[in-house]
């Protein structure tokens, strides 16, 4: 257990930072009619690799690295502010292209329900997941579309319009 500790303080601190990547940009909603939110989201995004998914070196081990990922999607123009984490998952097609999915929960400020102009949410935690594809620059610059969804499939009492944005991010890893 200490070893398996040790390896991942490590992981963590193998460029001399705390974190991995931090991301930035914004997303919109993608949905239509009463769950469509107006605006832009502004979001940051941190990565930690405590498993040392910079050490992979075929995809099969990029899949069994995730990395650890917090980060928020401010609202404006009423809509919800969101902050999330999670596990997310990266492969490598070339040095330039890749692909990534995650998954994890989100805790938000939107309306539960009786919402007018917006998703009715039902509860303030959710699930969150998203998947994007993204393109390198070079070691340190990457930029990323994708597309997120929250919602709390079902499990808790009260409607359930979700939350589905789409947007652009760009990432500096460190």
């Amino acid at each position: 257990m200490v070893a398996a500790i040790a390896v991942s303080t490590e992981a963590a601190f193998a460029n001399g930072t705390l974190f991995d990547e931090l991301r930035f940009g914004a997303s919109a909603s993608v949905q239509s009619g009463h769950s469509h939110e107006d605006g832009i989201f502004p979001e940051v995004t941190v990565f930690f690799d405590p498993f040392g998914f910079d050490q992979a070196t075929t995809w099969k081990q990029e899949l069994a690295r995730p990395r650890v990922n917090v980060g928020t999607s401010i609202g404006t123009s009423a809509g919800a502010t969101q902050v999330f984490g999670g596990l997310s998952w990266q492969v490598n097609f070339n040095e330039r292209l890749f692909a990534e999915a995650g998954f994890g929960g989100v805790w938000h400020d939107g309306t539960l329900r009786g919402n007018d102009d917006g998703p009715d949410l039902g509860c303030h935690l959710l699930f969150h997941e998203y998947a994007g594809v993204g393109y390198r620059f070079d070691k340190h610059w990457n930029v990323i579309a994708q597309i997120s969804h929250s919602s709390h499939a079902n499990l808790c009492d009260g409607p359930n319009n979700g939350m589905t944005r789409a947007g652009l991010q760009v990432g500096y890893k460190f």
